[in-house]
């Protein structure tokens, strides 16, 4: 159902996100989603290191110089620093964003590697490759499940809607239908759809849930040279287009999806980092075993990843970080306009962020989730969750 194409091991992460949303819990499913999602967090970051460099030195040969970033503040600073011409538009954008830098979202995290090229003495930002953290992937994927679920829950309102005109003996287009009774369909349809959860009834889904820009890189090319890349990816073996889409308006950038077969080799040439070992240790792994994990996890992996590449010239570069299509705000109308809010949808969301936080703590087990999706949860409760996750005590006042 949930495919994060980004990542290896795709079907045993779906079983397990299934499972979770029944309430099912096996019991090596600490260890092996703690596996999953940090080898995968290694595997994307090398991966992306190499098809970056090559992609960047390619369109831009000579010294290439780069920067790791941790916050959106930094990628602003140098987009209006490192400029390559300035037009009006330019002018304006540079000038309202040193006025009031405070309202451009600069602390947004942001996990990225800066790429830039000399030309002519100067110094120019040409794009960035990134990886969503782990809170936006589990957003996006709370999101996707929910819209899916919210169209199931409406095509069962519906067929509550057509036994209705049946009993009556009408055409359905004639039932007339008052905003209460409507509601109350929906709430049935949404009962029904709980009780098959609770019932661990699978979902009948025709087509999985996509999750394709885990991994992306952002390029920088002025008009003119915009098919420079299109030929490259061309005579990159390793690499294949799978879709392309064209934003026109508002956000103006090209879009496409790159189907990339990441060399193993090249992957497992060094052994895991501090920090990963650091991680797998408090999960029960020496440093020799999670090395030889590690390397099974990608050999047994699947052949191919998808990667997103944002193509845009400077001045709509600008726009999509600090003008009229902002990322951020994007992101808060993207979240304003989610139809379905009901306690569903923020337990799958509560349920997608710990599956994908879980990792990141030191706890060995998980013999019951903390979630269920048919239970009504304050976000109070939630925040006790991630305390009682990491650790954190708790501000009692009880003695």
């Amino acid at each position: 159902m949930i495919t994060i194409a980004s990542y290896l091991h795709r079907n045993v992460l779906n079983d397990i996100i299934l499972r979770w949303m029944h309430d099912e819990v096996h019991p090596a499913d600490a260890s092996v989603i703690s596996r999953i999602i940090t080898f995968n967090n290694v595997y994307v970051c090398r991966y992306m290191q190499a098809l970056s460099q090559k992609i960047f030195s390619e369109l831009h040969p000579g010294d290439l110089q780069t920067r790791k970033t941790l916050r959106k503040g930094d990628l602003k600073d140098i987009v209006v620093s490192h400029y390559p011409y300035r037009s009006p538009r330019v002018h304006e954008l540079i000038r309202l964003y040193h006025a009031r830098p405070e309202d451009y979202y600069r602390e947004t995290p942001f996990q990225a590697v800066l790429y830039f090229a000399r030309r002519g003495g100067v110094t120019e930002y040409i794009g960035s490759c990134r990886i969503k953290r782990v809170r936006r992937l589990a957003e996006k994927a709370a999101r996707k499940i929910i819209d899916r679920i919210f169209s199931d829950i409406k095509q069962r309102a519906e067929t509550l809607a057509d036994e209705r005109a049946r009993n009556l003996g009408i055409p359905r287009e004639q039932l007339v239908t008052a905003p209460e009774q409507m509601t109350e369909e929906f709430l049935r349809a949404e009962s029904r759809l709980l009780e098959d959860l609770r019932s661990s009834r699978p979902f009948q889904w025709r087509d999985p849930v996509m999750i394709n820009d885990v991994a992306g890189i952002k390029l920088v090319l002025e008009d003119a040279r915009q098919d420079q890349l299109f030929s490259l990816l061309d005579r990159m073996e390793d690499c294949e287009v799978v879709e392309e889409e064209r934003h026109r308006g508002k956000y103006n950038a090209t879009n496409i999806l790159l189907r990339y077969r990441p060399s193993r080799e090249d992957i497992l040439a060094r052994p895991l980092g501090d920090t990963t070992l650091a991680f797998m240790r408090a999960k029960g792994l020496s440093d020799e075993e999670a090395d030889r994990a590690f390397t099974d996890f990608v050999r047994q992996g699947e052949e191919s990843v998808h990667v997103e590449i944002i193509l845009s010239n400077y001045e709509d570069m600008m726009e999509s970080e600090i003008g009229r299509s902002m990322h951020e705000e994007r992101i808060i109308e993207q979240r304003r306009q989610q139809q379905y809010r009901g306690c569903l949808a923020r337990n799958i969301e509560y349920l997608m962020v710990y599956l994908f936080t879980f990792p990141a703590s030191s706890q060995q087990q998980l013999t019951e989730l903390p979630i269920k999706l048919w239970n009504r949860y304050l976000p109070d409760y939630f925040d006790e969750v991630i305390k009682d996750l990491f650790r954190i005590p708790r501000n009692d006042l009880l003695e």
